[in-house]
């Protein structure tokens, strides 16, 4: 397989994760797309990485996902803690969390 052809996928899931995030008002859906997001960048990071003969990009790779996992614990524990107090897990009702 080309180079290109993996750089095409990668902005495909890149562009579908943005549109979720923009587009999306459900907290779960939310946290797909910024998965999505990190995906593509994983693998413009590990096709890069092969291309060029060098395991750089397949260790910023495993730094991502590691992120990733970081992040989704966070945006988990956030997204049940709007559902407990609103029950509902609307994000723009995630506003009327400040106190």
């Amino acid at each position: 397989m080309y180079l290109n052809q993996f750089l095409i996928l990668a902005a495909a899931l890149f562009c579908i994760g943005v549109y979720g995030v923009l587009a999306r008002r459900n907290g779960v859906l939310v946290l797909m797309s910024i998965e999505l997001i990190l995906n593509s960048v994983n693998i413009n990071l590990v096709a890069l990485s092969a291309m060029n003969g060098d395991v750089t990009g397949q260790v910023f790779a495993l730094f991502v996902i590691a992120v990733a996992a970081a992040e989704v614990g966070v945006g988990l524990a956030i997204v049940l803690l709007i559902y407990r107090n609103r029950r509902s897990i609307d994000i723009a009702e995630a506003n009327l969390l400040k106190g």
